[in-house]
């Protein structure tokens, strides 16, 4: 399907497919938890847990911050970074929706 198709299918679904796409890499999905357990953690915090490059965490983090799923806060000269709550519980509750939908089909079927 050409890129230039998505916008005729709903907002949600686009935003879905955004955050799935942010997430389908690993390293993305261990930042989501290392940022749940810990608020307020720089870049170089991440890269002394993770086995990636400074460079590396930080393209992973811009990933995540052009998905919406993570914040960032300047404090002086560091990027303070968190999970976007608001936005991870919105998305969280439409993908259970979508799990939903699936699963009550396929039980009709």
């Amino acid at each position: 399907m050409a890129n230039h198709k998505k916008t005729e299918f709903a907002a949600i679904d686009q935003d879905i497919s955004l955050v799935a796409k942010a997430l389908s890499h690993p390293a993305r999905i261990a930042i989501m938890r290392i940022l749940a357990q810990h608020k307020h953690f720089t870049c170089g915090e991440i890269v002394e847990i993770l086995p990636l490059a400074q460079p590396t965490v930080s393209h992973h983090l811009k990933e995540l911050m052009d998905a919406r799923l993570i914040t960032v806060a300047i404090d002086g000269k560091k990027s303070l970074y968190d999970v976007n709550r608001p936005t991870w519980n919105r998305y969280t509750i439409e993908f259970e929706n979508m799990l939903s939908a699936i699963n009550n089909a396929e039980q009709q079927i």
